[in-house]
């Protein structure tokens, strides 16, 4: 690769009240000289078209409408002048409330290849924290102030947060608050409210006792109040894990555009997006928290699926009779001390796992992910392959190919060695961070072969009650 290569990415968001999309233009480029092994990297991640924000269309309360969604997008497509044969990357994402629709799934296939190689089946909470605070800029800021910032995406139907200390993820949470989940009429009356806010309206549709509630779950989850049962009673899946308050803290997400430019009216959205966000600003600064207003505020979340749902692998990957893209394998991770077992042991441990992966249909395709070792004897890689091949063997005889993930530089080589133990296709990929429960898509090669783009997720269909 020896001139920078481009490519074009879609961003797709369906949230809890508003669906939008973004085209990115993703620049890469080789940074090694030119007697190393390449070292391809994202250098630059421009956005060139933004979409208006739409309404998500609902047929009814538990049911979005797949056609409206898709209308929307493919109308947009045609505004941007690009076709969907042009992306080449990216993600379609079901966020908050949305993702917990029963049609879920159905609206996604319905996107099927408007994000190229990549559809981003839903995002759960975790995902959703991390693209909505790369996207407002949050991991940026961290870096710059040497400091903790805490990112705060506040939307229709849920509160994602993410912990960044100078520059570095450390943790995420998503509380059960967000402007939509109380609807209301021209004159503020409540005509819908949410479960979990029931208990705090009173008797005359009094609105403030339950934005008081949010808000109080708000600065609980960010170490500027005593936890109580309120942050426990609105935790969607985790809250995050404080060492102390933040040095700041950044928000993003439609209500956070009403916390600095509010319309005249409160009830302009048909909700309490407006309300809540008046009064988590003047809660927050009452706190003494230093805020930080997103470089992104309502797109936060679909600007992230667009330039930062897309990663490369390392330069030293191998694959062999592979037809790409692979979408949706689910991870199995070794532990340390399963990596450094002898072969009979690490393939007895690695056919154990795979079991936790097997269903009606017996073994489903799965990648296997270990952290790999630094600069390992021939030997060592020869143990680990023999290991590795006899382990996946369960797979092989299922019809899956092996696909085996390395966080260290390893993958070649150890690609190289298990062709002497398995025929067909095959495929090791390194500089990949995954863990149980994550799933990834891996596209076609780019960059002249030497990498391979990757997103990493969490898929989280959920089918709670929501009281919708």
């Amino acid at each position: 690769m020896s001139e920078a290569e481009t490519l074009l990415s879609a961003g797709i968001d369906i949230g809890t009240s508003t669906t939008q999309l973004v085209l990115s233009r993703l620049t890469l480029v080789n940074k090694a000289n030119p007697f190393s092994v390449p070292r391809i990297a994202i250098e630059e991640r421009e956005i060139i078209y933004r979409s208006a924000v739409h309404f998500t269309p609902l047929i009814d309360a538990v049911t979005i409408d797949a056609a409206g969604v898709r209308d929307i997008v493919a109308a947009e497509y045609a505004k941007a002048g690009v076709r969907r044969e042009d992306i080449q990357t990216g993600a379609v994402i079901i966020t908050g409330e949305t993702a917990r629709k029963q049609n879920a799934k159905e609206v996604l296939a319905s996107l099927a290849g408007f994000a190229g190689d990549f559809v981003v089946a839903t995002a759960g909470p975790d995902l959703e924290s991390i693209l909505a605070a790369k996207g407002a800029g949050a991991d940026a800021a961290s870096r710059e102030k040497r400091g903790t910032v805490l990112h705060c995406d506040i939307g229709g139907g849920t509160s994602n947060f993410a912990l960044y200390d100078k520059g570095e993820l450390r943790s995420t949470g998503c509380l059960d608050v967000g402007g939509r989940l109380i609807r209301v009429d021209n004159a503020g009356w409540p005509t819908y409210v949410a479960d979990k806010l029931k208990r705090f309206l009173l008797q005359g549709g009094s609105l403030e006792p339950a934005l008081d509630a949010m808000t109080d779950a708000l600065l609980e989850a960010a170490g500027l109040k005593l936890k109580t049962e309120l942050l426990e009673h609105f935790i969607t899946n985790q809250t995050v894990k404080l060492d102390g308050p933040p040095q700041y803290v950044s928000f993003s997400g439609g209500v956070a555009d009403c916390m600095w430019e509010p319309p005249d009216d409160p009830y302009a959205y048909g909700d309490v997006g407006v309300l809540l966000g008046q009064k988590v600003r003047a809660a927050f600064e009452r706190a003494g928290a230093k805020i930080l207003r997103g470089r992104e505020t309502i797109r936060a979340t679909v600007v992230g699926a667009g330039a930062y749902s897309t990663d490369l692998s390392g330069s030293t990957v191998f694959y062999r009779g592979v037809e790409f893209p692979l979408k949706n394998l689910p991870v199995l991770k070794l532990n340390g001390e399963e990596e450094g077992l002898p072969p009979p042991a690490l393939a007895a441990a690695i056919q154990e796992k795979l079991r936790w992966y097997a269903g009606e249909d017996g073994l489903a395709r799965t990648a296997l992910a270990l952290q790999g070792e630094r600069s390992p004897s021939y030997a060592r890689v020869l143990e680990l392959a023999e290991g590795i091949a006899e382990g996946l063997s369960l797979l092989r005889q299922a019809g899956f190919f092996p696909v085996v993930i390395t966080e260290r530089d390893m993958a070649k080589v150890l690609g190289q060695t298990l062709c002497r133990f398995v025929d067909g296709p095959l495929l090791a990929l390194d500089g990949v961070s995954v863990e149980n429960g994550d799933y990834v898509d891996v596209g076609a090669p780019v960059a002249g072969g030497a990498v391979l783009p990757v997103v990493v997720k969490t898929l989280a269909f959920e089918n709670k009650e929501t009281g919708e």
